[in-house]
């Protein structure tokens, strides 16, 4: 990667320095080159880049530029393509105002420290904007208690339903130290929330197709790790401050 930039970067210096016509450029193949050739080039392109070292930077600086407005665009088709599952799953929790103009969803993990870190940021966002649709996809992807407490929140949805859901969901991201089915059984309890049919939901196949559907979901979004959050069209992965959130909502309001 780093090589073939560098020899971008060559012959776009060289090129700048001494432009070339049309018929030299669409010929010009430094792997034919003789090996006094490749000597001289090699010799004018030092001299070049060793006078005006900035080019480099700023070819490195637009190929980013180029490569982020690239991704954002794949990003775009593939919220679009997948838009259904994103937004209208019908199984996933809805929070924050459900008839909000702009829907964030995100891909958490419980035992995610950054999805913890998210969490205040979320929800603050949330409440101060006043008009953001919030929805949940339980994604657990760091281990057996991650499993665990997902398999928990979604069967507590299942069961006792959304407000349920919501109480468990916010107590959870909020949780320090180990997951497990004596603290999860606590968890519900304290919420005045019978475990034993929780438990008993956690291993039901409708429990199992929601994390495979999210799961699915994610691999064609190209998402693997958390959090990573679908913001009306664009889609950011891993966290973000509010402010940056904020600014992305923005976008989509006045793109609309």
């Amino acid at each position: 990667m780093l090589r073939t930039l560098l020899a971008a970067t060559a012959f776009a210096a060289l090129a700048t320095a001494a432009p070339l016509t049309p018929a030299a450029a669409q010929n010009f193949d430094f792997a034919n080159m003789s090996d006094s050739q490749k000597s001289a080039f090699g010799d004018a392109v030092r001299e070049y880049l060793m006078a005006n070292p900035q080019v480099l930077v700023e070819a490195i600086n637009e190929l980013e530029a180029k490569q982020q407005a690239q991704q954002a665009d794949n990003d775009k088709q593939l919220i679009k393509t997948n838009a259904k599952d994103i937004f209208e799953d019908g199984y996933s929790w809805v929070g924050g105002n459900p008839d909000g103009d702009i829907t964030v969803v995100e891909f958490m993990d419980y035992k995610c420290t950054y999805c913890k870190k998210a969490y205040d940021e979320v929800s603050d966002l949330i409440s101060k904007d006043g008009n953001i649709r919030f929805i949940v996809k339980e994604f657990p992807i760091l281990g057996q208690q991650s499993e665990l407490a997902a398999r928990f929140a979604v069967a507590t949805k299942q069961i006792d339903g959304d407000d349920a859901y919501a109480k468990m969901h916010d107590t959870l991201m909020k949780a320090r130290g180990n997951l497990t089915v004596e603290s999860l059984s606590q968890i519900a309890k304290d919420q005045g929330l019978d475990p034993a049919p929780i438990l008993k939901q956690m291993n039901d196949d409708k429990v199992t197709e929601v994390l495979r559907q999210n799961y699915q979901l994610a691999q064609r979004m190209a998402i693997s790790g958390t959090p990573a959050f679908v913001i009306g069209g664009q889609l950011l992965r891993g966290y973000a401050p509010e402010a940056a959130m904020a600014k992305m909502v923005a976008e989509e309001r006045n793109a609309e």
